[in-house]
C-alpha cells in the first residue's frame, strides 16, 4: 500500500529544495542530462534507468491521523488563510477553494516517490508488465526524437488494445505481443493527437483540480517548465487527501453537514454495471463504450456483491490471462493481486463530511450508493467530491467545465 510522504514539510526543507533545485522524486541523472546524452540511451536502457531510480526512492512516512498535531508552519498557513477571509457562513462556503488557490502543486509533491518513465520505442507488452512490476497505474511517455514527454501510458490503453484486437482464446493478440508504444499511439490516436496535459509545480492546486475535471483525466503529470523533468503524477486521491489533512483546522462550511441527496453529488441514472457471470471481454467493452472507471457487480436480486475496476484489468497482464477474455468476472477477480476489503458503500442520507472521510480513509476512487436493500442507486467518485468542494463554490459547475472541453 502506498504511504503518504510529508505533505506538511517545513518551510526550511522547502527552501533547501528550492536552492538545490532537485527532489528525490526526479529521475536524477537521466532527464537532467544533456540532450545529446539522452539520445545515447536505447528504449530498454531508458526504461531500466528510470525504474532503477524509482526503486531507490525511500518509503514515505505515514501521516498522523489528524493534522491538529501539524508543525507550527502548517498551522500558520491555515491561520493566514482564515485571517484573510470573513468567517461568516456566506464566506465559508468557498474556504476549500481558497485553500486550494493558496497552495502550489509543489506543496503536494512528496519528498520521495516512485516515477516510472517509458520511451515510446518500448514494446507495449513490456511496458504493461513493467506497470505491474512497479505497482503503478500510469507512466509518462518520452519521445527521444522530440526530446520531450508526449503522453501517458495507462491501464486504459491496455483495455483499448484488448478490446480492439481480441478474437478468441485460440488467437494470439499479435498487436499486444509485437507493437511498440509509438505504433499503438499512431494507430489508436491517428488524427486525434493532442498535446500532453500537464501542469507546472508553481501552479495552484486549484488549477490542478480544474485541469483534471475539465479534461476528464485521472492523472496529471507535474513537469518542470524549465528543465522539462517530470516530478510527479497528481491524482484526485492525492489532492483530496491533502485537503483532508487540514480539514480539522478549518471551520466547516454548512454544506459539509448536508446529506448526499440534498447536494445532488454523484451519478444516479443510467448506471453501468455487470453480473458475476459477465465475460471479461463484455466488461472491457462497457469500459470503452461508457468511459467509466469501475463496474459494480450486481447479483440476480440487484444487490451489489463486488466491483470490477480498470485497475483489476491489469491483473490479466500480471497473471498472463489476457489471451482468454471469455472467462467470467468472478473468475478474473479470484486473481486480485491486493487484499480486497469489499465494496465501499454509502447511502443518500449520509452527510458529505462522512462521505469524504470514508473515501479518503478507504483510499478508493469511488463509493457505491446503495438503498436499504443493498441495491445500487448511484456512484459517488473522487471527481464528484472535488467538484463539489472546490469548483462549485468558484461558480464552475460540471456542465460548464464539460462544455469548455467539447
Amino acid at each position: 500500500m502506498k504511504r503518504f510522504s510529508s505533505l506538511r514539510g517545513t518551510k526550511k526543507r522547502k527552501d533547501q529544495e528550492g536552492r538545490t533545485g532537485r527532489r528525490q522524486s526526479e529521475p536524477h541523472g537521466l532527464l537532467g542530462t544533456s540532450k545529446m546524452a539522452v539520445k545515447a540511451y536505447s528504449a530498454a536502457l531508458f526504461f531500466y534507468v528510470a525504474t532503477c531510480f524509482a526503486h531507490h526512492s525511500l518509503p514515505a512516512a505515514k501521516p498522523p491521523p489528524c493534522p491538529c498535531s501539524a508543525p507550527i508552519s502548517t498551522s500558520r498557513a491555515v491561520s493566514d488563510l482564515l485571517r484573510d477571509i470573513d468567517t461568516s457562513e456566506s464566506f465559508l462556503s468557498d474556504i476549500y477553494m481558497r485553500f486550494m488557490k493558496s497552495h502550489k502543486c509543489y506543496d503536494i509533491v512528496p519528498t520521495s516517490s516512485k516515477l516510472v518513465v517509458f520511451d515510446t520505442t518500448l514494446q507495449v507488452k513490456k511496458a504493461f508488465f513493467a506497470l505491474v512490476a512497479n505497482g503503478v497505474r500510469a507512466a509518462p511517455l518520452w519521445e527521444t526524437k522530440k526530446q520531450s514527454f508526449v503522453g501517458m501510458l495507462t491501464i486504459t490503453d491496455f483495455i483499448n488494445i484488448l478490446h480492439r484486437y481480441y478474437k478468441s482464446p485460440m488467437v494470439q493478440i499479435y498487436e499486444l505481443e509485437e507493437h511498440k508504444i509509438e505504433t499503438w499511439r499512431e494507430l489508436y490516436l491517428q488524427e486525434t493527437f493532442k498535446p500532453l496535459v500537464n501542469i507546472s509545480p508553481d501552479a495552484s492546486i486549484f488549477d490542478a483540480v480544474y485541469s483534471l475535471i475539465k479534461n476528464k483525466i485521472h492523472r496529471l503529470p507535474v513537469i518542470d517548465p524549465v528543465s522539462g523533468n517530470a516530478l510527479y503524477i497528481l491524482t484526485h486521491k492525492r489532492i483530496l487527501k491533502f485537503l483532508q489533512l487540514f480539514v480539522c483546522e478549518m471551520p466547516k462550511p454548512a454544506f459539509m453537514k448536508q446529506k448526499l441527496e440534498e447536494l445532488s453529488i454523484g451519478t444516479y441514472s443510467n448506471i453501468a454495471f455487470i453480473h458475476p457471470d459477465t465475460p471479461i471481454i463484455k466488461a472491457l467493452s462497457i469500459f470503452v463504450e461508457r468511459r467509466v472507471s469501475a463496474l459494480p457487480v450486481v447479483d440476480e436480486s440487484g444487490k451489489v456483491v463486488d466491483i470490477y475496476s480498470k485497475f483489476d484489468v491489469i491483473n490479466l497482464a500480471a497473471e498472463k490471462m489476457y489471451n482468454n477474455l471469455d472467462i467470467s468476472v468472478t473468475q478474473a477477480l479470484m486473481h486480485r493481486s491486493q487484499y480486497f476489503e469489499g465494496v465501499m458503500k454509502c447511502n443518500r442520507f449520509e452527510t458529505l463530511e462522512t462521505i469524504v472521510d470514508r473515501i479518503v480513509k478507504a483510499e478508493v476512487h469511488r463509493l457505491v450508493v446503495v438503498d436499504e436493500n443493498g441495491s445500487i442507486v448511484g456512484i459517488v467518485s473522487l471527481s464528484d467530491i472535488l467538484q463539489a468542494l472546490v469548483l462549485n463554490p468558484a461558480g464552475m459547475t460540471r456542465k460548464e467545465s464539460e462544455a469548455e472541453t467539447e
